[in-house]
């Protein structure tokens, strides 16, 4: 079971580097796309390009990660945008995130967290692209919303946040090249949820399940953790879990590393 940090807000990691044993992925977050002041084209890490020196240590910590066993991942997207203006601009902005991935070799993968209207014919011609540009052991995940993957009536299109069905698209030949699905399951963090989803025709090794940080206190982190062994009692092979995000995640606000050490202590007590 992974275990998985999106990572947006740059407080250093030094505490999560001391049992780095503990966590399987870090999602960077996040890139988006947009012109400048001078309507000069950019890529954008957050608010600054991601060549910025306030990234250094960021990128120096990932990095070392990297070399410990870590996966780094760059988020694509997210509640800031991003696709509308890079299938606007393919050729543009596209190679500006090519160039930032191949800068950076020790990013493993691309998450897709596409929450604005897209076809689906941009979202199979970008996933070609990438696995075309890095191979076939570049990682590709995607972000939906948990109510876009639980429908038990076939999954016609999302009633949220995407314009386009994810159980079409899995059961296509780009689909297949998704290595997983970081599933929002922000307030539906649960055993049926995630049950759900897997009735609706997805492997449980695909599905990771997600919360944001604020969902769960100190005094209630135990009923995340209830549900995740409940999950692994009849789904082993789930896929993992992930925290949105890693400045303040659950249950000790002082550490927020504590969280994937007591989830990867959850996973070993239902081994």
């Amino acid at each position: 079971m992974k275990t998985i940090y999106y990572y947006q807000t740059f407080v250093g990691l030094h505490k999560l580097m001391t049992h780095l044993q503990d966590i399987d992925v870090i999602n960077v977050s996040s890139i988006h796309f947009d012109e400048d002041k001078h309507g000069t084209k950019n890529i954008y890490l957050n608010d600054n390009l991601p060549d910025d020196k306030i990234f250094d240590k960021m990128w120096t910590e990932t990095e070392s990660c990297s070399s410990q066993g870590v996966t780094i991942i760059l988020m694509v997207g997210g509640a800031g945008g991003a696709y509308g203006n890079l299938f606007k601009d393919f050729s543009t902005y596209y190679p500006m995130l090519k160039n930032l991935l191949e800068s950076k070799s020790f990013i493993k993968g691309v998450d897709l967290d596409i929450e604005e209207e897209v076809t689906m014919q941009q979202v199979k011609m970008l996933i070609r692209r990438l696995k075309e540009d890095f191979g076939q052991d570049f990682i590709l995940t995607m972000a939906p919303v948990s109510s876009s993957m639980d429908s038990l009536e076939g999954d016609t299109f999302s009633k949220n946040l995407d314009s386009f069905s994810y159980k079409e698209l899995f059961c296509s030949e780009e689909g297949q090249m998704i290595s997983w699905f970081n599933v929002q399951s922000y307030y539906s963090f649960s055993f049926l949820t995630y049950d759900s989803i897997i009735k609706n025709g997805y492997p449980p090794e695909k599905i990771v399940m997600g919360h944001e940080s604020g969902q769960f206190t100190k005094e209630t982190f135990k009923n995340a953790l209830d549900q995740v062994k409940k999950i692994l009692q009849k789904y082993p092979t789930m896929g993992g879990v992930y925290d949105w995000e890693y400045l303040n995640a659950p249950p000790d606000s002082q550490d927020p590393s504590l969280w994937c050490k007591l989830m990867k202590r959850c996973c070993e007590n239902n081994l």
